[in-house]
């Protein structure tokens, strides 16, 4: 059972007095500000630089045993398997466990066992914990979840940087924060001294399922820690190519204070884990980041199975992109050039938002194509260690085959070019250089289908045909995540945010399509991108809440009927 808080919030209190209202203000009882955590700079020498390096060198000689964790107790199962490093597949880096249907069985029950009594725990005593683990994360553990992030998911020091340390911190800060500031919402009291109304936030019945990536440690920690701080218990599946960083996330908060049976860590094959969580009926949610194909099935399968539930459950989704850059006749190049070498080929292009399409027009492009080239033919490529790598390899051996078929197919069809690239090796670890294609036919498949990879495919348009092409960015693909446009023409870009008002739920005007930070940009597409629930922002946190409205009456009813009778 919960060591704290064991008791109903509005036990023990006087019949007759005004106990709601005391309980919702003493939720809020927290001073905080809202703000970004400092990204570091590892600099040569710097302080973070060392300790990192020391940590890399500590973590790398290591495999570390990851068990199964259900209400606080360390489970194996028969099915085991490893985790390496993507540059160097030949080291593991982590041993873990799959759990079995009949674990994650298990794992659902303590979930809902727990759920009611961790829902009585004041929402200001989450916060604190909330508020705890971050410090943790952003002093004690900060370079353990950066090298495990390098180490087993290949990104350079500056990209988990960005992820695993600071976008993560964010999100139990600002989260906190934005919990914290709804709380101040008070229903309409007409005449308080008569009638009081209030509002509060529960938790859902039942469990919530959160499925993550691998591409981003700090979406493993909001998919299954955001739930949990409004008072639901998770069952946390995380992806079999981050679990190192994902268990250090599970440990942080364990020691940050939150109970046994709150998360529950279910490493499991994807089959096993979405056949048990969507056969139960104390399914109350799905937090979802993945492929499309697996979240249809998903949604499916809650479907088929919608009469057996207590609750209707929630589904949250996000499924990558089709992400864009459009140019204007009248866009600054190096602007154009740099923003999209760093979109397209920063970690690989394995971030949902990675810029994977581009349409040039025809009369900046041999400007654009010689930007472009030149800088891409710069960044290097190999082990996340040595820190003149731009890139390292991508995620894992699926990852390469589908990726590295795009280029194949690029260099099999008359239709495209490649000018820069198209080069893949998988021999130490799965390198794909950054490729840069150019097609003429703008509704070829690699410029249609997610590739989430580090390639590129640029469509040249006559200047003269500027909206006729600008139409394409909607038709012809099924995505919504990003998109940017580049000019310096303000009327046209007021034009351009009313044509594209579909294409993407983050767009930017002369930046790139990645890099949203939390509490800045809240992130989250639309049509087959997901359910554009926006992670970082303000309503993001209600999203797992079932809230209560309650209304409290002070002067007795003695009348039946109503005055008009009366006449």
């Amino acid at each position: 059972m919960l060591n704290f808080c064991r008791q109903s919030l509005l036990a023990n209190t006087p019949i007759g007095t005004r106990w709601i209202g005391s309980v919702v203000s003493v939720n809020n009882t927290r001073d905080f500000p809202l703000k970004n955590e400092p990204i570091l700079s590892y600099k040569k020498g710097s302080k973070e630089r060392v300790e990192l390096e020391k940590t890399l060198d500590e973590m790398s000689k290591e495999c570390e045993e990851i068990p199964l964790v259900i209400g606080g107790k360390e489970f194996k199962s028969d099915n085991c398997a490893y985790q390496v490093m993507p540059h160097n597949h030949q080291r593991k880096i982590a041993k873990y466990y799959q759990a079995s249907r009949e674990q994650i069985k298990k794992a659902i029950d303590v979930a809902v066992k727990f759920q009611r009594e961790w829902d009585r725990v004041p929402i200001s005593n989450r916060i604190d914990i909330w508020l705890k683990a971050a410090d943790l994360m952003a002093g004690k553990y900060r370079q353990q979840l950066n090298a495990a992030t390098m180490l087993g998911q290949s990104k350079t020091m500056i990209q988990a940087e960005i992820d695993s340390a600071a976008e993560l911190i964010d999100f139990f800060r600002i989260h906190s924060w934005f919990l914290q500031d709804a709380l101040k919402y008070k229903p309409i009291s007409e005449n308080p001294k008569e009638t009081l109304n209030s509002m509060r936030y529960r938790g859902m019945d039942g469990f919530v399922a959160a499925v993550s990536p691998f591409n981003f440690t700090a979406i493993g920690g909001n998919l299954s820690y955001t739930p949990a701080l409004m008072g639901n218990a998770v069952l946390w599946k995380p992806s079999d190519t981050a679990l190192l960083s994902n268990w250090i996330i599970f440990k942080i908060c364990r020691e940050a204070g939150v109970p046994p049976g709150v998360v529950n860590f279910v490493p499991a094959l994807g089959p096993d884990f979405g056949d048990t969580i969507t056969s139960s009926p104390y399914l109350s949610g799905i937090n979802f980041t993945g492929s499309v194909p697996t979240f249809n099935r998903l949604w499916s399968q809650v479907g088929k199975n919608i009469d057996i539930y207590k609750n209707y459950p929630k589904l949250i989704g996000e499924c990558g992109g089709k992400n864009y850059h459009f140019v204007h006749p009248t866009a600054d190049v190096e602007s154009v050039v740099m923003g999209t070498i760093r979109s397209a080929f920063e970690y690989n292009g394995q971030k949902c938002s990675a810029c994977s399409r581009m349409y040039v027009p025809e009369s900046l492009w041999s400007k654009i194509k010689e930007g472009l080239v030149n800088v891409r033919n710069k960044l290097k490529v190999g082990d996340v260690r040595d820190a003149s790598n731009f890139i390292g390899a991508v995620i894992d051996k699926r990852a390469f085959d589908r990726i590295s078929g795009y280029i194949k197919h690029a260099k099999q069809s008359s239709d495209l070019e490649i000018i820069a690239g198209g080069g893949f090796d998988d021999s130490c670890g799965y390198f794909i250089e950054p490729t840069i294609v150019v097609t003429k036919n703008p509704h070829d498949k690699i410029m249609t289908e997610e590739i989430f990879g580090p390639v590129i495919t640029i469509y040249v348009y006559k200047d003269a045909k500027l909206d006729e092409t600008l139409k394409l960015v909607e038709s012809s693909t099924p995505f919504a995540l990003t998109g940017a446009i580049f000019t310096q023409d303000e009327n046209w870009a007021k034009e351009a945010l009313n044509e594209l008002k579909y294409t993407a739920g983050n767009f930017y005007i002369n930046d790139k399509s990645t890099g949203s930070v939390v509490g800045q940009q809240p992130f989250g597409g639309s049509r087959m991108s997901g359910t554009n629930d926006k992670a970082g922002g303000p309503h993001y946190v209600l999203r797992w809440a079932s809230p209560q409205s309650i209304k409290e009456t002070f002067v007795p009813l003695k009348e039946y009927d109503y005055p008009y009778m009366r006449s």
